[in-house]
């Protein structure tokens, strides 16, 4: 009982939008990804055999993300208080609940983005700071602004409220701290920096002490503007509950102070960390960090603090983090997605590591696929090469090659970076093809020798292999031109506007999409011939297969016809970095070696 009682908690909260949207979808698009191990699963594996089958990317057991909310924009900003959440996405603030993550308002009124929220220790009131460079107290109850803040002359990076509900203390790149009386809306004093303000936080049990961050510098302030003690390094900084302790982080450093002395109560160190984000859990046992796209928990009992839970999962930078409970975090991110995660259900928890954590770049992530003869080909930043067997999602091999990864473990361009490339299996032939050193490099992969090294055009944005191989389509800032893969010679050339996009490959058939912007596409025809303008495709990446169409930003398959949707990935696998499918598979990747492979001979029947 118990189990069924947390198979299906966890299946509906992971599949409630498909649910929601249409519950028809439960067969196909929510039922055959639940894990192997799951009480669904074994249940209706009868039912599951006429569904999506998932060769590839399936999770054993549950994961440590129950939920993902999709956004309109990234999310800046989060504050959680009473089983709700406010996220700030772009100029709006959305309020969701923090079990099932449904959206229960969405408060507007800034004109720009919303870049710090904060729930009043009372629950009556929210704050917001915008880029609109005003702050807005709301009424949680009715969600109508209440008073509006005018003074800061630049963005406002950070708000907070002080413990008994009176002041506002906001930090700005304008190099300024306000203190605002709430009742009045009056400024009492304002503290200049010689930087912008990234970071302001009262204590939660002293309204008369708050800290700031300016400058990688943490500071020690009181209500009337005097500085209440030295300074400490730091990029954020974050009161525990309780008021007693405070952390700070600054590049792979994180630190946790006593809040009335400064002395050192525990630190620990990740080489090669970029963190800048850190919080308390509500029992102080727990800090948790952000360190670009990942969260690391750490237990900070013991003198020598622990790694306890890694979480993966955003595909961007993770811009604001918070505890919704000791055993519960919520992340928000560039990704435009709010991931609520479970701490201690981890089949494979981290081990005691007093030594310091190495990590790679978030940034390094460079990755193209191709899927053909039943066969998928990945290739990640670091140069390697490896082919998929799709109807058993085995690695078959892998190739390393002279293509190195663009950033280095502390996050700095390498002297010869790869920015671009591409790879396609062409009559049994394995070809890649990268951008380095101002030159556009044709490797075979079978005889591991370098075919041409070709001239790049300037400023370089993309890069495509043909569809029958024979030629390297090469988007720069006024032009796209095909290099020949036999000769290494341009065989065609065309002007395009507004060319800040990607490519789009069919065979002969090319598109830049430029967002937003629209599409222009042209057919190349033979090597040598002059490029023919096509009609503009819709401006977002779809894949088709002649009846169905692909919607990359979406995730999810459509009717050509009827534009249906009659298939939607779950949220948790988030946007693919590319997808090719065919009229049974689809290959989807997420990240280095993170491949989906889904079979849908059973969905779509010849």
């Amino acid at each position: 009982m118990c189990k069924w009682t947390n198979d299906s908690q966890r299946f509906l909260l992971e599949h409630i939008d498909i649910i929601h949207n249409s519950p028809s979808h439960i067969y196909h698009s929510a039922l055959p990804f639940s894990p192997p191990s799951s009480w669904f699963h074994k249940c209706y594996s009868e039912e599951l055999s006429q569904e999506v089958k998932v060769v590839k990317g399936l999770p054993a057991e549950w994961g440590t993300c129950s939920r993902t909310v999709s956004l309109n924009y990234s999310g800046l900003a989060l504050s959680y208080l009473n089983n709700t959440i406010a996220v700030g996405s772009g100029g709006s603030i959305i309020i969701l609940n923090a079990i099932t993550g449904i959206q229960e308002a969405v408060l507007s009124g800034h004109k720009n983005w919303v870049r710090s929220i904060t729930y009043s220790p009372d629950g009556v009131s929210l704050v917001s700071g915008s880029s609109d460079k005003t702050i807005k107290l709301w009424d949680v109850q009715t969600g109508g602004v209440v008073k509006t803040f005018y003074g800061h002359t630049d963005v406002i990076y950070s708000v907070s409220i002080s413990a008994d509900c009176t002041r506002i203390v906001s930090g700005s790149s304008d190099h300024t701290i306000h203190l605002w009386d709430i009742q009045t809306g009056e400024c009492h004093y304002v503290i200049v920096q010689e930087g912008n303000v990234v970071c302001v936080s009262f204590c939660p049990t002293d309204p008369q002490h708050f800290l700031s961050v300016c400058n990688n510098q943490v500071w020690q302030w009181d209500i009337n503007g005097h500085q209440a003690g030295p300074t400490y390094d730091g990029s954020y900084v974050m009161f525990s509950q309780d008021g007693t302790q405070f952390v700070s982080c600054y590049e792979e450093d994180v630190t946790i102070q006593n809040s009335s002395s400064g002395v050192i109560v525990n630190e620990f160190q990740m080489v090669d960390g970029d963190i800048h984000q850190c919080c308390f859990s509500p029992n102080g046992r727990l800090v948790a960090v952000a360190n670009v796209d990942t969260i690391y928990v750490w237990d900070i009992t013991n003198l020598e603090p622990h790694l306890i839970e890694t979480f993966m999962g955003h595909t961007e930078r993770i811009r604001s983090l918070t505890f919704s409970s000791s055993s519960s975090l919520i992340s928000a991110s560039d990704d435009r997605s709010v991931k609520f995660w479970k701490i201690g259900i981890s089949s494979n928890p981290a081990e005691v590591n007093p030594e310091p954590i190495s990590l790679t770049s978030a940034d390094d992530r460079s990755i193209t696929l191709q899927a053909k003869d039943s066969t998928t080909i990945t290739s990640d930043s670091d140069g390697i090469i490896r082919t998929w067997d799709i109807s058993s999602g085995l690695c078959k091999t892998s190739f390393q090659t002279p293509a190195k990864n663009p950033y280095n473990r502390s996050g700095q361009l390498n002297n010869k970076p790869v920015f671009r490339e591409d790879v396609q299996l062409i009559n049994g032939r394995l070809i890649f093809v990268w951008h380095a050193d101002q030159k556009i490099n044709i490797w075979d992969m079978e005889e591991g020798e370098l075919l041409f090294a070709v001239d790049e055009p300037e400023f370089l944005h993309n890069l495509k292999i043909s569809g029958d191989g024979s030629r390297v389509f090469c988007l720069s800032t006024e032009f796209i031109q095909a290099v020949s893969i036999q000769t290494g010679e341009v065989v065609g050339k065309v002007n395009v506007n507004d060319s800040f996009g990607f490519l789009i490959v069919d065979g002969s058939r090319v598109w830049v999409d430029c967002g937003s912007w629209g599409c222009q596409g042209w057919d190349f025809g033979t090597p040598g011939s002059s490029p023919v303008q096509l009609p503009n495709i819709p401006p977002h990446k779809l894949h088709h297969n002649g009846t169905m169409l692909w919607d990359i930003s979406l995730s999810r398959i459509l009717e050509k016809a009827t534009g249906k949707v009659v298939f939607q990935l779950p949220k948790r696998y988030g946007e693919p970095i590319d997808v090719q499918w065919n009229d049974q598979y689809l290959v989807a990747c997420f990240a280095p070696t993170e491949v989906l492979i889904l079979d849908f001979s059973h969905v779509f029947p010849k």
